[in-house]
């Protein structure tokens, strides 16, 4: 599957001075097969928002809130909306696979 990303370039600069984690960073969690992914009920409105934590290309870990969306035929649409690093119960919900 073929993944397209997209995000808010002002966004993108405000979360990387706020979390210290970049969109470029982000895009690589999706290639975690481990990553955890759901539905987060309490922010989707107007738009399903997603949580996916996962561990980055550079072994970092980062919680990722994101939107899929469909584009062509057999690929599919991330918008990143933010990124940090994970809370340590989150961290250990990742280690765990829970």
């Amino acid at each position: 599957m073929q993944i397209d990303f997209d995000w808010d370039p002002a966004k993108a600069k405000r979360n990387a001075a706020k979390h210290r984690a970049t969109f470029e960073e982000a895009m690589t969690v999706f290639r975690d097969p481990h990553a955890l992914s759901m539905l987060d009920t309490d922010h989707s409105i107007g738009e399903e928002r997603w949580i996916t934590l996962g561990a980055t290309t550079s072994g970092n870990l980062l919680l990722v809130v994101h939107s899929w969306r469909e584009t062509a035929a057999g690929r599919v649409g991330v918008r990143i909306i933010s990124a940090r690093r994970p809370t340590k119960s989150e961290a250990r919900q990742y280690r765990e696979g829970s």
